[in-house]
């Protein structure tokens, strides 16, 4: 769209905008061509105003615009006018920065200067004052060297005091274990001479038993059953004391070695003496212990080889008296034998004469029999 045609068009509205819608030309009498010359003159006259408006306005652009170019420049030159101070500024800044650089160095300097002399003075003192900890060191060095030197003296002192001590209670641990080997020697024999008496004795015992047992074969079985409880009873009894005594022999152990420990972590120095009696007597303690089960291992013996003795005579007792009772038997059977047949005899040769009489003997006699019978199983 062209710009004239706009114009028109514009004009055109605002001339419609002149007039009323409510008008009423009715009214007034007007004449037409007049009308249109005064309309068109308004037109012209709305176009030239509209054309100087356009002028002025453009020049009040160019104006406006030539006064924005020369406050640019005006600002243009500001800025540069500013960044050339702040550059001089900056420059004046470093200047002066460096010149402050150059103080705070030389100052710097000095104090390094004087700290570098105050280390000299310290270490010069340091090295005085090691020299002197040097001396000190070297006098409590000879101090503790004599020192420990009477301590050395003092400990051989004790050492040879203990020694002493240590050779006189062996010397009686020694006598004592003397003494205690003739009481054991002694109470062997007097067990020795014991153990024959008592065998003596069991063997009297087992006569007399013999001759109970002859008269008494119903209760065999219990007895025996009793005594192999007995038995079972007395071993459980020694088995339990075995026990008691090892657990305590274990326990004894243990305390010794705890009770040495102790004493070597108190007393170093006696460590070797300590040590030595030790071993000394574990020697013993296991010689002792050896003696005692050798001494055991041949009472055990003894007793195993008693009882074996023991159990051969019980069965040579007992196939004696099976023997004598078998015997006895024999003889029992025989004897009844002859009786019932002296009886039968005799019944056969007197029952014609004494039926009677000889059926009441022979009844008595086999009654006398009977009861003879009872009374030798009793027996």
């Amino acid at each position: 769209m062209s710009p004239k045609k706009v114009n028109k068009s514009e004009g055109l509205k605002n001339i419609k905008n002149l007039f009323s819608n409510n008008l009423n030309l009715d009214k007034f009498k007007v004449n037409p061509s007049k009308l249109i010359e005064n309309t068109k003159n308004k037109i012209d006259k709305y176009y030239s105003k509209r054309k100087k408006e356009k002028e002025i306005e453009k020049k009040r652009l160019e104006k406006q615009e030539k006064l924005e170019k020369k406050r640019e420049l005006q600002k243009q030159k500001k800025q540069e006018e500013k960044e050339r101070l702040d550059k001089i500024k900056e420059e004046k800044r470093q200047i002066l920065l460096q010149q402050k650089l150059i103080i705070d160095n030389e100052k710097q300097n000095r104090k390094n200067e004087e700290k570098r002399r105050k280390i000299e003075i310290k270490r010069i003192q340091i090295e005085q004052q090691r020299i002197k900890d040097e001396e000190a060191k070297k006098l409590r060095e000879d101090a503790q060297r004599l020192k420990q030197e009477e301590l050395r003296l003092k400990m051989l002192e004790r050492q040879r005091a203990r020694e002493e001590k240590i050779k006189l209670k062996l010397e009686k641990i020694e006598a004592k274990e003397i003494e205690a080997q003739k009481i054991r020697e002694n109470k062997e024999k007097e067990r020795q001479e014991r153990n024959k008496l008592k065998e003596i004795e069991r063997q009297k015992r087992l006569d007399e038993e013999q001759k109970i047992r002859e008269a008494a074969r119903k209760l065999k079985y219990e007895e025996t059953r009793l005594r192999e409880t007995e038995n079972r009873l007395r071993q459980l009894e020694i088995e339990r004391k075995q026990e008691i005594e090892r657990q305590l022999l274990k326990e004894e152990a243990d305390q010794r070695a705890k009770e040495e420990e102790l004493r070597l972590r108190e007393e170093k120095l006696k460590s070797a003496e300590l040590e030595r009696l030790a071993k000394e007597k574990e020697l013993k303690e296991i010689a002792e212990k050896t003696r005692k089960d050798e001494e055991k291992e041949l009472r055990m013996k003894e007793e195993k080889e008693i009882a074996l003795k023991q159990k051969e005579e019980e069965e040579q007792r007992i196939k004696e008296e099976n023997r004598r009772i078998k015997e006895w038997e024999d003889k029992f059977d025989q004897e009844q034998k002859k009786r019932e047949d002296e009886l039968i005899r005799k019944f056969y040769s007197d029952r014609q004469i004494e039926p009677k009489n000889n059926e009441i003997s022979e009844n008595s006699n086999y009654d006398n029999v009977l009861s003879e019978n009872e009374e030798n199983k009793k027996n």
